[in-house]
C-alpha cells in the first residue's frame, strides 16, 4: 500500500483530481500533519468525514510504531522504530539550555562502513530508510514536544552513513525546510558522514547551505584505516579535497568530529597531526569523549586527556569545543538500543 508520506506534491494533487478532490486539500492534509501534529487522518476535522475514510483506507499516515521509549534527566529522549517489515531503527530528541530541540534520526537499518567503536555497524547493514521513514522519525519526534515547542534542528547522526542514501535523505529534507512543512532553516539542519568524497561532492551541488560534519576520529590513514574501515578505499587526502570543494560551493564551515578513544587515538601526538592536517582551514573539531558499547572494548578517555587534546588544538589555532554527551543512561550511543532490544 502506497504511503502518503512517499508521495511526491504532483502525485497527491493526481490522486486527488483522480477522485474528483480539490488540489487544496493536500495543504489542508499537510498543516495537520506538520503544523497540528496528526497521527490519524480521522483526526483532521475540517476535511469531510468520506474523505478521511477514503484516505485512511488509501494510504497509511505511520508506517513505523515506537516500541521503546526512553528519557534521560537531562531532557533527552530515545525512540526505538519499528518499520512495516519489522526493521528497527532509533532516533533522538536533545534539548538543550537555549531552548533548541534537536532530531538526531537515522538514515538505514544498520550501517555497512563498519566504524569500530560503533554499535550501529555491529550487524552490518539491512537497507536504506525510505524518504517516509526518515521523515517519520522527525514528526515522531515532533510530536513529544508540547503545544509551545518547535522542533529548531535536524542532524543526521544517527543509524547508517547519510551519503550512502542521498535519494531517500535529500526529498525528506526538502520536505522538512519547507514552509508548508516543518519550516525549520536548511543551515539548522546537519548531515554527518564518515567521508564518501563522491557523496560530499554531489552534496555540494545541491548548492544547499547544510552544515556538513565529517567523522574523522584519526589523523592519518593507518590509524583511519583501523577505526574507520571504509577509509581503505580513498583515504583522508580524498576526504579532505572533497570538504575543502563543499566549503567552496556552499560557503559552510566544515566540521570534523573526533571521538576520543582512551589509548588509541587520544594522546597528544595525535592532537599535534590533527592540528598539521587541518592547519589553514576555516574548520571546527568536536571532540567527543566516546560513550563505552558493552560490546566493544573501547573506553572513555580521562577528562585530562580530553583537556590536553584540545589544548594543543587551541595552541595551534584551530577552532575546537568538546561536545557534551547526552543520554548517557539511555542507551544513547547509535545501535545500542536497538541491539538490546533486538
Amino acid at each position: 500500500m502506497p504511503h502518503w508520506l512517499e508521495q511526491t506534491s504532483e502525485q497527491r494533487r493526481v490522486w486527488l483530481a483522480e477522485h474528483g478532490l480539490p488540489g487544496y486539500r493536500a495543504a489542508q492534509i499537510d498543516r495537520w500533519i506538520f503544523a497540528h501534529r496528526a497521527a490519524a487522518f480521522e483526526q483532521m476535522t475540517d476535511l469531510p468525514k468520506a474523505m478521511r475514510e477514503q484516505l485512511a483506507e488509501q494510504f497509511p499516515l505511520f508506517t513505523t510504531r515506537a516500541v521503546a521509549h526512553q528519557q534521560a534527566d537531562d531532557g533527552t529522549h530515545k525512540l526505538l522504530l519499528e518499520t512495516a517489515d519489522r526493521q528497527r531503527v532509533e532516533c533522538v530528541l536533545l534539548a538543550d539550555d537555549r531552548g533548541h530541540h534537536t532530531a538526531c534520526i537515522s538514515t538505514q537499518v544498520g550501517c555497512a562502513m563498519g566504524c569500530v567503536f560503533c554499535a550501529s555497524g555491529l550487524d552490518g547493514v539491512v537497507r536504506n530508510l525510505s524518504r517516509g521513514e526518515i521523515l517519520e522519525q522527525v514528526l515522531q519526534l515532533n510530536r513529544l514536544l508540547d503545544e509551545t515547542q518547535r522542533l529548531s534542528h535536524i542532524v543526521v547522526m544517527g543509524m547508517g552513513e547519510p551519503l550512502a542514501n542521498l535519494d531517500n535523505l535529500l526529498p525528506a529534507l526538502a520536505v522538512a525546510t519547507a514552509r508548508e512543512g516543518l519550516g525549520i532553516s536548511v543551515r539548522r539542519i546537519t548531515i554527518s558522514t564518515v567521508g564518501l568524497p563522491r557523496g560530499i561532492r554531489r552534496l555540494a551541488e545541491q548548492d544547499i547551505p547544510y552544515h556538513l560534519a565529517i567523522s574523522l576520529h584519526a589523523p592519518d590513514d593507518a590509524l583511519r584505516n583501523q577505526l574507520v574501515p571504509a577509509n581503505r578505499k580513498f583515504g583522508i587526502k580524498a576526504v579532505l579535497a572533497a570538504a575543502d570543494a563543499y566549503f567552496d560551493k556552499t560557503g559552510r564551515r566544515v566540521t570534523y568530529e573526533y571521538v576520543l578513544l582512551a589509548g588509541v587515538n587520544d594522546r597528544p601526538e595525535h592532537a599535534r597531526q590533527v592540528a598539521a592536517l587541518l592547519a589553514g582551514r576555516n574548520t571546527l573539531v568536536n571532540l567527543i569523549p566516546y560513550n563505552p558499547v558493552p560490546e566493544l572494548p573501547y573506553r572513555s578517555p580521562t577528562p585530562g586527556a580530553t583537556a590536553a587534546f584540545a589544548e594543543v588544538l587551541t595552541h595551534a589555532r584551530v577552532n575546537v569545543q568538546v561536545r557534551y554527551r547526552k543520554g548517557d543512561r539511555i542507551d544513547a550511543a547509535c545501535g545500542q538500543l536497538r541491539r538490546r532490544q533486538g
